[in-house]
């Protein structure tokens, strides 16, 4: 049910830049963090009082799986031919074909992103990992103006929920992490249709 269904635009702790997209009927809602305000207790109040529904968050939810084995698992360094044959300690497989940045060079940002989906997630919700920027880039939005003057939101707007039947005023989208809200639910939206492209392996799944 879309009702149900939640973008996120996940940023630093206190910045004051996570803001959350949902439906309420066809029409598009946003709340955000305040600054200074501690945005992974933000979430969780505002899912607190919701039923289980379907989140869509903007950070990567797992590592590299060179880290799932402790150091006493790991097959010895001398076991590899040559430095390319080693383990990927920075990137997922997902990472790599999207050209995403790495999990581990987001250090606590991922760190928190993981622990609020296990939070999420115990409480009945879905949680999965998203990639705006390239949603952005399948929708061609840089050619309108995507992440540059803050004017350009509009036009940006009218190409991203243009295959939705779905309403957003324009000043509803403050700035870019709002539109960057609306695009994690977007991809939300498109998985629901079986739109949805899903790029990587049981390391870790980005969609889009």
């Amino acid at each position: 049910m879309v009702e149900h269904l939640y973008g996120i635009d996940y940023g630093a702790k206190l910045a004051g830049t996570t803001v959350v997209a949902w439906l309420s009927g066809r029409t598009l809602q946003f709340s955000a963090s305040a600054k200074k305000q501690n945005a992974d207790r933000f979430l969780l109040d505002f899912f607190s009082d919701r039923p289980p529904g379907k989140i869509f968050i903007d950070a990567p939810l797992s590592l590299p799986k060179v880290y799932r084995r402790g150091s006493n698992d790991s097959p010895p360094a001398s076991s590899f031919a040559t430095e390319e044959d080693l383990p990927d300690f920075h990137y997922r497989a997902c990472d790599r074909a999207l050209g995403a940045m790495s999990p581990m060079f987001l250090g606590g940002l991922t760190a928190r992103a993981m622990k609020l989906a296990f939070q999420l997630r115990r409480d009945g919700h879905t949680v999965q990992e998203t990639y705006p920027g390239m949603l952005a880039r399948h929708l061609e939005l840089t050619t309108y103006g995507y992440k540059g003057d803050k004017r350009e939101i509009k036009r940006c707007l009218n190409i991203a929920i243009n295959t939705f039947d779905v309403t957003c005023p324009a000043e509803l989208l403050l700035n870019w992490h709002h539109f960057d809200a609306l695009l994690a639910l977007s991809s939300a939206l498109r998985h629901e249709r079986r739109e949805a492209t899903v790029v990587g392996d049981e390391e870790g799944l980005i969609v889009f």
